[in-house]
């Protein structure tokens, strides 16, 4: 892959990344598989079993999967919801990944992994216009050391940071994920100053565990009131 056409690389070495998922996903840590195996192969072997079988994935996927079971973690604390963020993309995928294969999305910290969420909820709530509602959200720590491609400070990739439009992004880390790439740093579209990771390879997201619960209620207003219980 010519230089040119790809971000500088940098080192990485951040604890404590927030991830936030819906509580009702993070309160299993096993996946539903886990109790039929009697190790971990043989759970890697129903994990592939049941990737290759899988009507969603089949799909979504054009008949295989975007991301091999090899890839994939076992045996680790929470590698359920590791698996999963590779696994189950959006279909129309997000700002670095498309519908085929997912990424690990996290902040350098809570305040903007909340922006990020605020914004995404507050847009399906304007599709309908109502924003009532209250989730939970688990704050899923992680830790990460490893080299990836820098968007920071990189002007002519300003089009991977639009604020309402994937292609450019997506474009790019199609290219950087056949190169190898391990994922992409990039400034927050959602709050200023805040810095997010998207992660490409699940054997990267180290030390995953639970951090902070929050409670996020709309009330008539785009913006919630954010609780930590």
């Amino acid at each position: 892959m010519p230089v040119s056409l790809v971000p500088p690389l940098s080192t990485l070495r951040q604890f404590d990344t927030c991830r936030l998922l819906p509580s009702r996903f993070a309160d299993v840590e096993d996946s539903v598989l886990a109790p039929l195996a009697d190790s971990d192969a043989h759970l890697h072997d129903l994990f592939e079993l049941d990737n290759a079988t899988n009507a969603r994935l089949r799909t979504q996927n054009g008949g295989a999967a975007g991301i091999s079971v090899d890839e994939l973690v076992f045996g680790v604390p929470n590698f359920r919801i590791v698996n999963a963020a590779f696994t189950y993309a959006h279909p129309q995928g997000s700002r670095f990944n498309d519908g085929r294969r997912g990424a690990w999305y996290c902040a350098f910290d809570a305040e903007t992994a909340l922006a990020e969420v605020s914004f995404h909820k507050a847009v399906e709530y304007a599709e309908i216009n109502r924003f009532d509602d209250s989730v939970q959200y688990q704050c899923m720590l992680a830790d990460f050391t490893a080299t990836f491609h820098d968007l920071r400070g990189q002007a002519r990739y300003e089009g991977c940071l639009a604020p309402d439009s994937y292609i450019e992004s997506q474009t790019l880390a199609e290219r950087l994920l056949d190169g190898g790439s391990l994922g992409v740093i990039y400034p927050s579209v959602r709050r200023e100053g805040g810095t997010n990771l998207a992660c490409f390879r699940p054997a990267l997201v180290g030390n995953v565990r639970k951090g902070a619960v929050y409670r996020l209620t709309w009330q008539g207003s785009p913006e919630p009131k954010i609780e930590i219980i």
